[in-house]
């Protein structure tokens, strides 16, 4: 096994690392400390979703927790766990209400921080960013709806596996956490039975990080970081000695370098397209006899990721995508499509506090995490009243996350199959309350992920099965009020989005989890 680190170079680190961190944003009033109400024994046991097997990874037997090494480690972390600093006690605090709870709140900042469309060139083109030089403008990533839903899925996806893998070890092995060897260490964590070794913490550390450099190569600083520091954070707490932090980061890292294996292949570097598939979009719709979507924007903007609907789902594969797939939407000239149109005028000409309020709510537009994060969020606040364990919490993210990755593949392959146009450009009066997607309308993302994140969730959470749906139809009716979606976009989204939704519900109730 290759050592990132040696025991000594971690127990320096841990004992200096919170001059490093200035900036931790202390949100510890917002969740409970993480203290599992079921230690999930067999999760090692539990189906991942990339890797084939927990025994691919030879994580090597660790030192008896009689033997002078562990006892020189035990004797290390006591030292630090004694006298934290203010400092140190935040890193603490921040941690442990749940490693895999803070990691999906660093990546929903990041996606917010690149969710910005490129400005464009002084000749009226616009910059594509480019994976290979990630500093340049305009900054790699830029992370719309699809590319989030995606990068969510795959961080999840590593956690999870990761932590299925972690659980295998961890009862295989069974060494007993430090603070049930030596009485005398000062923790700063609620007290389990769960074996310490790899550390859970450090395996999401590491396949945190190797996941999220790829995925934000800008901000890889930033990603080591927070991994460096939350492998820290176990041994302040006086939680795992240090073999434990190097056997877990190991192992994360090695899970994830499968996952990574996967996004590389996926089809994501085709789904920008180039000029000669923008231009078959239209002239195929119409010749249909259809009016075809076209940019808003000035200058002309390329549309968003029209390949994207290409791309390696993760519950289904890519040839049950049409299947899939809703029908076409009503014609552009039929009475049908008259009466949606005039549906959403009279919604935009007569705008109420309420329907103002739900728009803004669910708008998720540019600079905010997205709608897939908005379900992250959603999920995040149940997630945290149930008490899960860290194997648990990367179980459920993983199985809403290929959902609502899986869901923005099927409604961009749905858009750029019929290449629908917007409402305002079927009628000039109609004036959006939000702005205008750069993408054709049907059928609606928002409808789409919140339909496969209800449904999902719902399964999850049985008890707030109710409140999902509502949830969902109401940011379904957001994209009508706002008027820049027709009500068949969103009905039909809603379905193809619980359609999605029952792929993870299938897949949960045979990964041995229940």
């Amino acid at each position: 096994m290759k050592r990132l680190f040696t025991y000594a170079s971690l127990v320096l680190l841990a004992s200096s690392f919170a001059a490093c961190n200035k900036d931790i944003k202390e949100n510890n009033e917002d969740f409970p400390v993480l203290s599992p109400a079921k230690l999930d024994e067999t999760a090692g046991n539990w189906k991942p979703l990339v890797i084939t097997s927990t025994e691919e990874f030879n994580l090597p037997e660790p030192e008896a927790t009689s033997s002078a090494a562990y006892k020189k480690e035990v004797s290390d972390i006591k030292a630090l766990a004694t006298n934290l600093s203010a400092e140190q006690q935040n890193i603490v605090n921040y941690w442990k209400v749940g490693s895999v709870l803070r990691w999906n709140e660093i990546l929903r900042e990041l996606v917010a921080k690149h969710n910005l469309p490129p400005y464009q060139n002084p000749d009226g083109t616009y910059p594509i960013p480019s994976a290979a030089n990630p500093f340049s403008y305009p900054q790699f990533p830029f992370s719309n709806p699809p590319y989030a839903a995606r990068a969510y899925a795959y961080v999840s996806a590593a956690q999870y596996d990761a932590l299925v893998a972690a659980w295998h070890f961890k009862y295989k092995y069974n060494r007993q956490a430090p603070y049930k060897t030596d009485a005398g260490i000062t923790v700063s964590v609620p007290k389990n039975d769960l074996p310490s070794y790899p550390s859970e913490d450090a395996v999401v550390a590491g396949a945190s990080f190797e996941i999220m450099k790829l995925l934000f190569p800008a901000d890889v600083e930033y990603i080591k970081l927070k991994a460096n520091e939350e492998k820290q954070y176990r041994m302040l707490a006086g939680a795992n000695v240090a073999s434990d932090v190097i056997a877990g980061d190991s192992l994360g890292r090695w899970v994830a370098r499968k996952v990574v294996g996967r996004a590389r292949t996926d089809g994501m570097g085709a789904a920008v397209g180039n000029p000669d598939i923008w231009k078959k979009l239209e002239d195929d719709c119409i010749a249909k006899g259809e009016t075809p979507w076209y940019s808003l924007e000035i200058p002309k903007r390329p549309p968003m990721l029209p390949v994207f609907g290409n791309v390696k789902p993760m519950m289904f594969t890519a040839a049950d995508v049409p299947g899939i797939r809703p029908p076409a939407p009503p014609a552009t000239t039929s009475e049908k499509m008259k009466q949606e149109v005039a549906e959403v005028l009279d919604y935009t000409k007569n705008a109420t506090r309420e329907r103002m309020r739900i728009v803004n709510y669910w708008a998720d537009g540019v600079g905010t995490y997205t709608p897939p994060g908005h379900w992250n969020a959603i999920a995040t606040t149940e997630f945290v009243k149930n008490q899960y364990s860290e194997v648990r919490w990367a179980r459920n993210y993983a199985l809403l996350n290929a959902a609502l990755m899986d869901a923005a593949i099927v409604c961009w392959n749905t858009k750029y199959y019929y290449f629908n146009a917007r409402p305002c450009q079927l009628d000039g009066r109609i004036k959006t309350l939000t702005g205008v997607p750069n993408f054709p309308a049907y059928i609606s993302g928002h409808s789409t992920f919140s339909g496969a994140a209800a449904t999902i969730l719902a399964y999850l959470v049985p008890s707030k099965a109710k409140s999902f749906e509502d949830m969902a139809n109401e940011a379904s009716m957001s994209r009508m009020y706002g008027g820049i979606h027709y009500r068949s976009d969103c009905e039909e989204g809603l379905i193809t989005g619980q359609k999605v939704g029952n792929y993870a519900v299938e897949r949960a109730k045979i990964d041995g989890a229940n």
